[in-house]
């Protein structure tokens, strides 16, 4: 188990891999933000932002989402997988904004996830990003990551992973910790072929130090 000062130096040097790590879904305000992550399930952000950069231009507000048939918005987002269950819940999620919050999001993380479509992880990227309340929002990067390094253990849940992490990280840094752990998941420890050899964080890796001496036997 990694002590506090090593989780520490994990995190040192991961900030300095990556110190501009950031949200990568493209968004103008809170609303757009909570439809980008909605399609971004089980989806890239790429192909998310490549569908929002038309979507976001016929659809400004909730009213725009609720007064078009489900089928046209379907076709909005046909390129993104589960298009036809995200239709649905991005004008079910309109339709509950205007009617119960004045076509504003909610600010608050138990409103959040009452929205349809809007899960735990959906909520902490709206609140962290949109509102700058600190939040640990774990997706299949922040979960391999952790596991891997030892910061969660492999049987952990989502919520799990989560409550280790915000154990584990201070408070204010819990949201550029959760960009940062994406964009070492997303671009240096993928899930297929990790660039263990070259990784910074090795030393302190019980999955890195297991696949580097597979290639030592080989």
């Amino acid at each position: 188990m990694l002590n506090r000062t090593q989780i520490g130096e994990i995190l040192h040097r991961i900030a300095e891999m990556f110190p501009d790590a950031h949200c990568e879904l493209i968004h103008a305000n809170p609303f757009e933000l909570t439809i980008a992550v909605a399609l971004s399930a089980q989806c890239t952000d790429q192909k998310v932002n490549q569908v929002t950069r038309s979507l976001f231009q016929k659809y400004r507000t909730p009213e725009d989402y609720v007064s078009v048939p489900l089928e046209e918005l379907e076709q909005d987002i046909r390129s993104i997988g589960l298009f036809r269950s995200k239709a649905k819940n991005i004008q079910a999620l309109s339709r509950m904004l205007l009617e119960q919050y004045d076509g504003q999001v909610p600010r608050e993380h138990e409103q959040l996830v009452q929205l349809p479509g809007v899960g735990r992880k959906t909520a902490n990227v709206v609140v962290s990003n949109a509102f700058g309340e600190p939040a640990i929002a774990v997706d299949t990067h922040v979960e391999r990551v952790s596991k891997r390094l030892g910061l969660a253990n492999w049987k952990d849940s989502v919520l799990e992973v989560e409550k280790k992490l915000m154990k584990k990280v201070p408070r204010e840094e819990w949201t550029q910790t959760h960009h940062r752990l994406i964009f070492f998941g997303r671009y240096h420890c993928k899930a297929q072929n990790p660039a263990c050899p070259a990784c910074p964080v090795l030393e302190f890796c019980r999955e890195g130090k297991k696949r580097m001496k597979k290639l030592e036997t080989v």
